[in-house]
C-alpha cells in the first residue's frame, strides 16, 4: 500500500514536470511571424468569444443584459479586467434583484 502511494506520487510529479517541460519546448518552436503566428495570437480571444457566445445563447434576459453591460464597458474602456468585473457585477446584481 505504501509503495503504491509513492509510485503514484512520483508518477504524478513526473507527469507534471513533463507537461511543463513540453510546453516550454514547444513554445520555443512556435513561429514569431507569418500567418501561423497571427492565428496563434488571435486564438485566446477567439476561445473566450466562443465560450461567451455559447453561454449567452443558453442564457436568458439577465445574461443578455449583463453581456450588454460588459460589451459597453469593453467599448468604452478597452480594458479586459474592467470588462470582466463589470460583467460579473452585472450578472450578480441582476440575479440577486430580478
Amino acid at each position: 500500500m505504501m509503495t503504491e502511494t509513492w509510485i503514484l506520487i512520483l508518477g504524478l510529479a513526473a507527469a507534471t514536470f513533463a507537461v511543463r517541460l513540453s510546453g516550454y519546448l514547444l513554445g520555443q518552436r512556435l513561429p514569431d511571424h507569418g500567418p501561423w503566428a497571427h492565428g496563434l495570437k488571435a486564438l485566446p480571444g477567439c476561445l473566450i468569444l466562443s465560450l461567451v457566445t455559447y453561454l449567452l445563447m443558453q442564457g436568458g434576459p439577465q445574461e443578455w443584459a449583463s453581456g450588454a453591460v460588459a460589451l459597453a464597458v469593453a467599448l468604452a474602456t478597452r480594458s479586459l479586467p474592467l470588462t470582466m468585473a463589470a460583467g460579473i457585477a452585472a450578472i450578480y446584481l441582476l440575479r440577486a434583484y430580478f
